[in-house]
Formats: C-alpha cells, structure tokens, sequence
C-alpha cells in the first residue's frame, strides 16, 4: 500500500510542478506535512544532495524520498511515478503539436506557462533561502541574533565572488559547498 501511495503522490507532484526540479518544492512540503515521511528539515537535506548528484534535481529528491521511505524499491517507484507524468504529456503534446504547430492558440498558451513557471521556480528559490541562510520566524519572534545564518551567508558571499570572478564550471561550487558543508557540518 505504502508503495502505491508514493507512486501516486510524485505522479501528481510530476503532474503539476510545471518548471523543473526546484517547482515540485512546495508539493514536497506538503508532502512533507502530510505524511509526515520527511521533516521541513530533511527538504533541505534533499535539496542539498540533490544539487550534489547528477540528474534533475526533481527526479533525485523523489528517489531520495522513496528510498528513505521504503528503500530500494521505494525510490524507483516514487522516481517512475514522479517522472511517468511527464512521459504521457510529451507523447500526447508531441501527437497535437504535429496538427497544430502553426495555430497562435497554442503558442500563446505555451508563453502563458512561463511566468507560472518562472514564479514556481521563485518561490522555490526564497523558500531554500529562508531554510538555509534567513529564518523568518525568529525576526517575527525579535530574536535578531539568531535571524541569519551568518557561516552560511559569508560562505555564499565567497562562493558568488568566486563565481563571479573565476567563471568555472558550476560542478566546482556544488563539489565545494558538499565538501564546506561537511567541514563546516552547515
């Protein structure tokens, strides 16, 4: 049963996080409250392993459920139900878009999808932000001391400087920030 419920839970985050990896984030809290199978917490840790390793960010954070869930097993199921969505809508957008590639209807929706896109992937973003690096809560509480994760943004700092002025490929930082964040234990 355990094992249904995790295909059809990333067949419907596959199904509607429109956007990418970073999309299905608010799907995963959710999940996350729901199941209670992960902690607010452990998203960051699949984020941040997920960043790490090759492959779609989406697609590793759901074989990273699965797996700590119910193993092996779990992984591939939630991976095949997280990615099976995407399968069925390429095929049949492929099968309309021969028909009608030229129709204005069609590429209007398209450039209708992007900002929805664009404002998953943001919100996404702001909420890593906020798990890794600002914490909200504790400026609501007035507890200032403890609103920023002070290692984390000087070490994001460094890491853009270095971005910035080196220009090396990306793999670099991601194998980097792993390696600080070991050290460091962020």
């Amino acid at each position: 049963m355990i094992y249904l419920r995790l295909f059809l839970e990333f067949f419907k985050t596959g199904l509607l996080a429109v956007g990418g990896g970073l999309a299905t984030l608010p799907f995963l809290r959710e999940l996350a409250a729901k199941t209670g199978w992960f902690t607010q917490k452990d998203i960051i840790h699949m984020i941040a392993v997920s960043e790490s390793t090759p492959g779609p960010i989406g697609v590793n954070m759901s074989t990273y459920t699965g797996f700590t869930v119910k193993g092996i097993l779990g992984g591939l199921t939630s991976t095949f139900g997280l990615v099976l969505p995407s399968v069925i809508v390429c095929i049949c957008v492929a099968a309309v878009l021969q028909k009608f590639k030229e129709n204005k209807t069609v590429e209007n929706a398209f450039n209708g999808l992007r900002p929805a896109s664009m404002a998953l992937i943001t919100a996404a973003g702001i909420s890593v932000i906020c798990g890794c690096l600002v914490f909200p809560n504790e400026i609501i509480n007035g507890n200032f001391a403890a609103a920023f994760n002070v290692k984390g943004i000087i070490f994001a700092a460094i890491l853009l400087f270095l971005f910035k002025k080196y220009k090396k490929h990306p793999v670099i930082y991601i194998a980097l920030s792993a390696v600080m964040g070991l050290i460091i234990g962020f």
